[in-house]
C-alpha cells in the first residue's frame, strides 16, 4: 500500500480536493490499484482504490458499524446550480443534425459541446464560476480549469452512464446494491462485507425522481399503473425497481445484482474453499458424460456462480442453448446459443421460460442451461431430461429433501418416480465460519439421485460429498460409494465392474490437475478452460504430467 500517485492527482482534481479534506479531518488513506482476497482479514483499513476514470472508492472501516463505502466522483462534486446553468447551456447547442448510436459517440459529441460552452479562467477560484452573456442568454460558462473538469466528468457521468450509480456499476467488488428508501445506498462487497455509502436521498420527492429517470434510461419505464420492473442494465446487472409508496411503506426502492462479464473460475472457487478439488474433478466427470446436475441453495449463495464456473467442463464441441430472464449465464464454447425471456407489453407477447425451454427441445442442443427453475419450466425440463437432453439450471432450495418437496408439490407436481431423471444435486449456502467469523459460500454437499421406492415411499439418494463445518474441510465418502460413477458412467466408458478403481483414479488425476492450477496461480477462467480442452483433446494423463513438469522447474 502506498500514497495516491502525484500522476493521479493532477489528472483527477476531485480526488485531490477529497484526500485534502481528509487530510483537514486528521485522517489518512493507502492507495492500491487493486484489493486482494486477504484485506478480508483486517480489522482496521483506510483504503483508497480506482474504479476506471475518473472514479474512485475510499472504504473506510467504523468501530462497531458497517463499513462507510465513500465514491469519489465528479459527479458528487460539482454544484447543483453550476450543473443547471451547464445543462440548459448545451440543450441550446443541439442542433436536429446532431445524432449519435453508440456510448463513444454519445461521449464525443458532449465533449464537443462542451469544449464550445466551457471557457477556461484560471483566475477564478476552485467551484467559482462567470456566465457570459449575449443577448440575456448565457453563451458561456467560465471556470478555472479544475472546475471545468469536474463539470465535463459530471455530464459525461450522468448523460452517457449512469451517473450516481456508475461507481457502483464500475467497481468489479460489489455484489449487490441496495436502496431500501430514503436515506443511504447499501453496497454488498466482495471483500470488506456490508457497507453503507455516501450517496443518498434527502426526500421522497428526490427518490422518486431518480426512480422514474433511472428506468426510463433502461427502456422500462415505470409508474403507478406498473410500479414494478425488472430489467437489465447495459453491463447486464440484474435490477427490480418498485416505485412510490402504494405498494412500497417505505416509498421507492431498488435493487442491483451486479453481473460480472468474466466469470469466476472453477479453479477460483476451489482457492477460496468454496468446493474441493474432488468435488469440482467429480462435476467435471459428470458433465462429460451427460450428467444433470442442479445447483440448489438461498438467495445469493453463489448457484449461478458456481453453475457458470462448472460450465467449463462441458465437452468443448458441444452445442448449448442456455436460457434465462436476465442474461447472467456466460458460457466459453462457441456453439452457444444464448436466448431470454421478454415481457411484453399490456400482457401481449411475453415469451417466458417455459417457451423457450420448449424450444430449445427442437435445436438438439448437447445441454440445456437454465439460469433458474421456478414454476411450470421444471415439468418442461425434466421432459428435455428424459428425452436424453441433459439439464443445468439453479433451483432454490436448501436441502434435498426441500428440492424434492418443491418438484413434487403444487405448482410443479413432477410425478415422484420421475425424480430420477435428475442425476445430481449440489447444495450450496452463504455460511459463517467459526475460525474466522466472516461469512463465506461453501458447497454444503453433493448428492446423487438414486430413485424412489413406491412400496415405503422414499427417495433414495447418496451424499458422496458433504461440508464438515468445524473443520471447514470437504469430505468424500470414498470409493465404492458412487452409484452414478460406478452404474451409469462406468457403463458409457465400458469398463467392467472389476476394473471400476480405474474410474475413481480419473477422478483423482483431475482434482490433481486442478490442485496444480490453483498451487500456480493459474486459476483465471481462461487458463481452466484452455485446460480443459486440452484434456478433451490429448488425454488426463498427458495434462497432467506437463503440469506437474512445470511444477518442478
Amino acid at each position: 500500500m502506498s500514497s495516491v500517485p502525484s500522476r493521479v492527482l493532477m489528472e483527477n482534481p476531485h480526488l485531490r480536493m477529497y484526500i485534502e479534506e481528509l487530510r483537514l479531518q486528521g485522517k489518512t488513506a493507502s492507495y492500491v490499484e487493486q484489493l486482494s482476497r486477504e484485506m478480508r482479514s483486517l480489522r482496521s483499513f483506510s483504503i483508497i482504490y480506482p474504479v476506471g476514470d475518473p472514479l474512485f472508492i475510499h472504504i473506510e472501516s467504523r468501530p462497531s458499524e458497517r463499513s462507510s463505502y465513500n465514491v469519489i466522483s465528479p459527479f458528487t462534486m460539482a454544484p447543483m446550480e453550476i450543473n443547471k446553468i451547464v445543462e440548459k447551456g448545451l440543450a441550446r447547442l443541439i442542433t436536429p443534425e446532431m445524432d449519435y448510436t453508440t456510448r463513444e459517440e454519445h461521449e464525443k459529441l458532449l465533449n464537443e459541446l462542451l469544449d464550445m460552452f466551457l471557457e477556461i479562467d484560471d483566475t477564478l477560484e476552485d467551484f467559482d464560476y462567470k456566465p457570459i452573456y449575449r443577448k440575456g442568454i448565457v453563451e458561456k460558462l467560465a471556470a478555472n480549469q479544475t472546475t471545468a473538469d469536474i463539470i465535463r466528468n459530471s455530464v459525461i457521468l450522468d448523460k452517457v452512464y449512469l451517473g450516481t450509480l456508475e461507481a457502483f456499476i464500475r467497481d468489479q467488488y460489489i455484489e449487490d446494491i441496495s436502496c431500501n428508501g430514503v436515506g443511504p445506498i447499501f453496497v454488498e462487497h466482495k471483500i470488506f462485507g456490508s457497507c453503507e455509502t455516501n450517496i443518498s436521498f434527502s426526500d421522497q420527492e428526490e427518490l422518486d425522481a431518480f426512480v422514474v429517470k433511472l428506468a426510463e434510461r433502461i427502456g422500462r419505464p415505470v409508474n403507478f399503473r406498473k410500479p414494478i420492473v425488472d430489467a437489465s442494465l447495459p453491463d447486464g446487472s440484474r435490477i427490480n425497481i418498485v416505485f412510490g409508496s402504494d405498494v412500497s411503506r417505505h416509498g421507492s426502492n431498488f435493487t442491483i445484482r451486479k453481473f460480472s462479464e468474466k466469470p469466476v473460475s472453477i479453479a477460483d472457487l476451489i482457492s477460496w474453499g468454496t468446493m474441493s478439488s474432488l468435488e469440482a474433478a467429480y462435476l467435471w466427470i459428470m458433465l462429460e458424460h451427460g450428467m444433470s446436475i442442479w445447483f440448489c441453495g438461498e438467495t445469493a449463495s453463489g448457484k449461478t456462480t458456481a453453475l457458470r464456473a462448472a460450465s467449463v467442463f462441458i465437452n468443448p464441441s458441444a452445442k448449448i442453448v442456455s436460457i434465462e430472464d436476465t442474461p447472467e449465464i456466460v458460457v466459453p464454447h462457441e456453439n452457444w446459443v444464448r436466448e431470454v425471456t421478454r415481457q411484453g407489453e399490456q400482457g401481449e407477447g411475453d415469451i417466458t421460460l417455459f417457451d423457450l425451454l420448449k424450444a430449445a427441445l427442437r435445436q438438439r442442443p448437447n445441454y440445456i442451461i437454465v439460469g433458474e427453475i421456478r414454476g411450470a419450466e421444471a415439468s418442461v425440463a425434466f421432459q428435455a431430461m428424459q428425452t436424453g437432453h441433459p439439464v443445468l439450471a439453479t433451483f432454490h432450495a436448501g436441502s434435498v429433501e426441500k428440492l424434492i418437496q418443491r418438484l413434487t408439490g403444487d405448482p410443479i407436481n413432477i410425478p415422484k418416480t420421475y425424480i430420477d431423471i435428475l442425476n445430481c444435486v449440489l447444495i450450496q449456502s452463504a455460511v459463517r465460519l467459526p475460525s474466522t467469523g466472516k461469512v463465506e459460500r461453501r458447497v454444503l454437499s453433493i448428492n446423487e439421485i438414486v430413485g424412489y421406492d413406491p412400496t415405503t415411499q422414499r427417495f433414495d439418494y447418496i451424499e458422496l460429498f458433504n461440508w464438515e463445518s468445524s473443520a471447514d474441510k470437504h469430505e468424500f465418502r470414498g470409493e465404492g460409494n458412487s452409484y452414478l460413477l460406478e452404474n451409469k458412467v462406468r457403463t458409457m466408458l465400458g469398463v467392467s465392474p472389476r476394473e471400476v478403481h480405474r474410474i475413481y483414479q480419473e477422478l483423482y488425476d483431475r482434482a490433481q490437475i486442478l490442485d496444480l492450477l490453483v498451487k500456480s496461480k493459474n486459476t483465471d477462467f481462461e487458463t481452466v478452460w484452455r485446460t480443459v480442452k486440452e484434456v478433451y483433446h490429448v488425454g488426463t494423463q498427458n495434462v497432467l504430467e506437463k503440469l506437474e513438469s512445470v511444477q518442478r522447474i
